[in-house]
């Protein structure tokens, strides 16, 4: 039995699931919608060229999640998994999954995205394990602050680890699948790293080392 990994956003969906949930407000009226909108965009735009804060996007990214109840959440939720995630989820990832689960592999979400979001996106698809970054509850509440170390680049890394000695599972015969030049550190720690419908560094830096390169979207790759 071996660890199959996947990155969520732009790997196994045909988007980012972050990115959308903060469209998603801003189309609801739940966020202002130019200050919001203006933010979202830039934060993404940050995370592609890899120059995001972290930390400085959390804080604006879980604010919806301090400032409004619990149960308007999930039911906003609700609606985001039907209007914006179900039309992007590529059905060739979803026969990759399929593939290591008949194979009898450990499948395992690896994603910055946070918990709120992406927990009953791995549960759509049938993947059991995820590590996401948390965002703190206090009382049912979310207090608009972070729990652990955020999933992101290196925090993947020290975050499967943890996980790893938790559930005491082994790395060898890993494999990773990823879209973004931000999951290099945790790629170059598997077995086999596969670069997924990847980013122009990714796709570089893959090509260098001579690792797969492979698309979920029908793209021909070289």
């Amino acid at each position: 039995m071996a660890l199959a990994i996947f990155d969520l956003d732009n790997t196994l969906l045909a988007g980012d699931s972050d990115y959308l949930w903060g469209v998603f407000l801003v189309e609801r009226g739940i966020v202002d919608k130019d200050e919001f909108a203006r933010a979202n965009e830039r934060f993404y735009r940050e995370y592609q060229e890899g120059d995001l804060d972290i930390h400085e996007f959390l804080r604006f990214s879980f604010r919806p999640l301090r400032d409004n109840r619990p149960e308007d959440l999930k039911r906003w939720r609700r609606d985001f998994l039907r209007e914006k995630i179900e039309p992007i989820i590529l059905p060739p990832a979803c026969e990759l999954v399929e593939r290591h689960r008949a194979a009898g592999d450990t499948l395992l979400i690896v994603t910055a995205t946070n918990q709120f979001v992406t927990a009953p996106i791995a549960e759509r698809l049938g993947i059991p394990n995820l590590i996401a970054t948390i965002p703190e509850q206090v009382n049912g509440h979310y207090t608009g602050e972070v729990t652990d170390i955020p999933a992101y680049q290196a925090g993947k890394v020290e975050r499967l680890l943890d996980w790893l000695e938790e559930t005491a599972t082994e790395l060898a015969g890993s494999t990773f699948y990823s879209d973004s030049h931000n999951d290099i550190p945790l790629l170059e720690r598997v077995d086999h790293p596969v670069a997924t419908d990847p980013d122009d560094r990714l796709r570089r830096y893959a090509h260098d080392r001579g690792w797969p390169i492979i698309s979920l979207r029908g793209q021909s790759t070289p």
